[in-house]
């Protein structure tokens, strides 16, 4: 409530300079406010892209997407008495990749997307091995070859991927792959850092793009055992 000057007392007036400077605090506190508001936030979404140039060889080979220790898939190019075959693998059993079956083969396979598809949920991710292109091998002039990745002659298609982190929170990501069987190469990956947040395949520039090197080939060789080793090298650098 507001209350009335004292009897006899004359409200006392302000110099005008003094009045200016007041309205300039005021206004000040006032931006000041705004600016903190505008921290508090939260934070927009990023897709963090890494360059890569790796060519898989014949064994195992694990791809940490975002960075964090675990590994997150497991790609594995193996050969038979009559067959040679490129799969991948989600290294924890909550981890999905986009892929689909056919009626010849008891497989589970997986897509060769093109750039531009959105990958979120769907009931098309599954959590169990994907091959990517599989020949069995009948005489040594014929041969049965399967797989979007091998019929495609792939030039730079993109796995669709899902996995969660440390902290149990879902990302979708994509990894991009060129070539066949021993001439196939990682040349790119991406994750997006929102949880349940869907990426769309081949988006590499932007403002919501981040881009880094990949590290050394011989770490993504050795998997993510190797990550610890990569992530102190860039704190040294870091600090010079």
């Amino acid at each position: 409530m507001r209350r009335s000057p004292r009897p006899g007392r004359k409200p006392s007036t302000l110099s005008f300079p003094l009045q200016q400077r007041l309205n300039a605090y005021a206004l000040a506190a006032s931006a000041a406010g705004v600016s903190l508001l505008a921290f508090a936030q939260p934070a927009e979404g990023r897709i963090v892209y890494h360059r890569a140039n790796h060519r898989f060889g014949y064994g195992s080979y694990s791809l940490d997407l975002n960075h964090d220790g675990v590994a997150d898939f497991v790609f594995n190019l193996s050969t038979g008495i009559n067959h040679i075959a490129f799969s991948i693998q989600p290294a924890a059993s909550r981890n999905l990749i986009r892929g689909y079956r056919t009626t010849t083969l008891d497989f589970r396979w997986a897509s060769a997307l093109k750039t531009g598809v959105k990958v979120r949920s769907s009931k098309r991710l599954g959590n169990d091995t994907h091959q990517m292109e599989r020949c069995i091998f009948g005489t040594s002039t014929s041969s049965d070859c399967d797989g979007q990745w091998f019929l495609s002659d792939i030039g730079g298609h993109f796995l669709g991927l899902k996995f969660y982190d440390t902290k149990s929170r879902a990302h979708y990501g994509w990894a991009r792959l060129s070539g066949a069987f021993f001439n196939v190469r990682l040349t790119g990956y991406a994750y997006e850092t929102i949880s349940n947040k869907p990426i769309i395949t081949g988006k590499t520039h932007g403002p919501d793009v981040i881009t880094r090197q990949d590290p050394s080939l011989g770490h993504l060789a050795r998997g993510a055992s190797a990550i610890p080793a990569w992530r102190q090298k860039e704190a040294v650098e870091a600090r010079h």
